[in-house]
């Protein structure tokens, strides 16, 4: 984030912020507060509002240090936005008193009469400063800048990680780049990066990102059926790039001509995964498999399923505006590639709906990347954590529910289900996969062994002796959860 007003004066973009934090306090997400603005206005906003929604914790335990009673919303905002944009204390984003000085130039223009409090409040969080974050780290919000609710989540479902799971969430995300198979992969589309002076390096899921929970490690629990076949982590992903510097994305050489696509490493592994589990189901049948993209927008997971094999797939989404994106996506990648013995059918639908979009024959695979909490992507989305109420957790583990309850009858025997959420919470991945298996009576040899389970967005330590260079270890990948099912 750029630490000069840049075009625009940073009073005008701390009164866009502020007005973005308001939006997403009333429920609306911040790419969609962001469309609320005139277009000049958004990329610097943008980042901005990242840094806002990064440390709004610890900014709104300041607010509550410093100030008696909350003012009124658009003060609060403002107040809010300057505060988080002091923080961390050690590298704050602006010089202070420039920060202070906007502010107060902001105060003039959103509500006059609050200039002087505005001025007082903010030069004394730059007086106590210490003292300050002292108060401020007390607080669970304050401290991990994620709802507390979060916080004691994440430290049931992961003692010995939660702190760290808590710190990535606050880094900021690789630009991850997966190269088009259907256009050479890497070893053809790479040369082409470093000819534009962009440096990237291969992508390795970190050894710290795959842990095992307590029901995929004891023999009680029926998810145990996973096996010293799981991915090795060491194992560099085919077709993923990560760039040393994120960039706008028509800047990156031949992706309007569809040599790329952005996706993390963690998902990445989706598609490889899915036919992996096609491959040891072995059907000879001449006929290219009947693939299910159950919940595809905006539609990574389908065209990497695509770029790799042939096949005959139906992408679903309830969001007809969502499935367009779909569309696009592939349309840009040339898929289904024009050679390719294969087709893609896009349909909106409710997946539980089966009645209203299934034609009665069976798939030979079914990819569920179910909605969830998206805890495992907040350093991309920040303001998820904020917008997520604990409540939101019961009634996403039902419909993730229903989801798997609908489609495994879809299935013809020896097909496979990959079912997947951008979650670090236990309840939406291992404990939903368990409870799945009791509720069918299915056997533990029903999880494919190769099923990663949780993914952490962690990375190694530097002394684990497998960094790809000396001081650089493998990015953190995002938090997941994998479980590929084969129907009996």
């Amino acid at each position: 984030m750029s630490r000069t007003g840049g075009a625009h004066s940073l009073h005008l973009q701390l009164e866009h912020t502020a007005r973005l934090l308001i939006r997403v306090r009333g429920g609306s997400s911040l790419p969609e507060a962001l469309q609320q603005l005139p277009a000049a206005w958004r990329a610097g906003c943008q980042a901005l509002g990242f840094h806002v929604m990064r440390w709004r914790g610890s900014a709104e335990a300041a607010r509550d240090a410093l100030v008696a009673r909350p003012p009124d919303p658009e003060v609060d905002a403002l107040l809010t936005s300057a505060l988080a944009l002091m923080w961390p204390l050690s590298s704050p984003a602006y010089t202070p008193h420039t920060l202070v000085d906007e502010a107060v130039k902001c105060a003039a223009r959103m509500a006059p009469h609050s200039k002087g409090f505005v001025n007082a409040v903010l030069r004394n969080a730059l007086r106590r400063g210490p003292e300050l974050d002292a108060v401020v780290v007390r607080t669970p919000a304050g401290r991990h800048n994620h709802p507390a609710w979060w916080v004691q989540r994440l430290q049931l479902d992961w003692p010995k990680q939660a702190e760290g799971i808590l710190q990535a969430s606050q880094q900021h995300p690789p630009l991850t780049l997966r190269a088009n198979a259907r256009h050479g992969g890497l070893a053809t589309l790479s040369p082409a990066l470093q000819a534009a002076g962009l440096a990237w390096q291969p992508v390795r899921l970190p050894r710290a990102a795959l842990c095992e929970g307590p029901s995929w490690a004891q023999p009680q629990g029926q998810a145990a059926a996973r096996s010293s076949t799981q991915p090795q982590a060491s194992a560099t992903l085919a077709q993923a790039a990560v760039l040393e510097r994120a960039l706008p994305v028509e800047q990156i050489p031949g992706f309007a001509q569809g040599h790329w696509s952005v996706q993390d490493a963690a998902a990445q592994l989706a598609a490889p995964l899915l036919l992996q589990g096609l491959a040891r189901a072995g059907r000879n049948t001449g006929q290219r498999p009947r693939v299910l993209d159950a919940c595809s927008a905006p539609g990574g997971k389908t065209a990497h399923l695509l770029e790799l094999a042939d096949l005959d797939l139906w992408a679903l989404d309830a969001d007809a505006q969502r499935l367009r994106r779909v569309h696009d996506n592939l349309q840009r990648l040339g898929l289904p590639w024009p050679q390719a013995k294969g087709q893609a059918e896009l349909r909106a639908a409710d997946a539980r709906a089966v009645r209203t979009w299934w034609d009665g024959q069976p798939f030979d695979a079914v990819l569920l990347d179910a909605p969830c909490s998206a805890s495992g992507i907040v350093r991309r989305q920040p303001d998820a954590r904020w917008l997520r109420r604990a409540s939101d957790i019961h009634a996403l583990v039902a419909l993730q529910a229903e989801l798997l309850d609908a489609l495994w009858p879809l299935l013809r025997p020896g097909g496979c289900l990959l079912y997947a959420t951008c979650s670090v919470f236990r309840v939406e991945g291992e404990q939903q996969i368990d409870a799945f298996l009791q509720r069918h009576r299915l056997p533990a040899e029903v999880l494919d062994p190769a099923s990663p389970g949780h993914l952490l967005p962690l990375t190694d330590n530097h002394s684990s002796g497998h960094d790809p260079a000396p001081g650089r270890p493998d990015p953190a990948c995002d938090g997941f959860f994998y479980a590929l099912l084969h129907k009996p």
